[in-house]
């Protein structure tokens, strides 16, 4: 099996995994998947998510440093402890690996929205962790 092969699996069953986890009226697309040859273990993974009028993801976890760029409409973004934020395009919102993902939609109810996530992970964890 060549590398094209291997990545290419990779990144559907990633793309099904974050699919999976995400309910409907969000599209989750890995974008870029790359080992950080100077921390072995660790990989940064770049993702798009677009929300539908209405859209929001389910409380979860990353396990990971996240970085958020709005990339067009605006968005309702918090963690556990902190306060809920409102994101237009061009705005940037952190999550660290500890940090409970407590409120992640859409603003809009007529309008999608959609952003880039990048993240920094250990390798072998998932890049969403859903918690009940």
């Amino acid at each position: 099996m060549n590398i094209k092969k291997i990545g290419l699996g990779l990144a559907l069953g990633l793309s099904m995994t974050l699919a999976q986890a995400a309910p409907g009226g969000v599209t989750v697309k890995p974008l870029m998947n790359k080992d950080i040859p100077e921390s072995p273990g660790k990989e940064m993974l770049m993702i798009s998510v677009e929300y539908a009028p209405g859209g929001e993801d389910p409380v979860h976890r990353h396990d990971a440093h996240a970085i958020v760029y709005v990339l067009e409409g605006s968005i309702i973004m918090g963690v556990k402890g902190g306060k809920e934020v409102t994101l237009k395009a061009g705005d940037t919102f952190y999550e660290g690996p500890a940090d409970l993902h407590t409120v992640g939609r859409n603003a809009s109810k007529t309008k999608p929205a959609k952003f880039v996530a990048f993240l920094v992970k250990d390798k072998a964890k998932p890049a969403l962790i859903p918690v009940p």
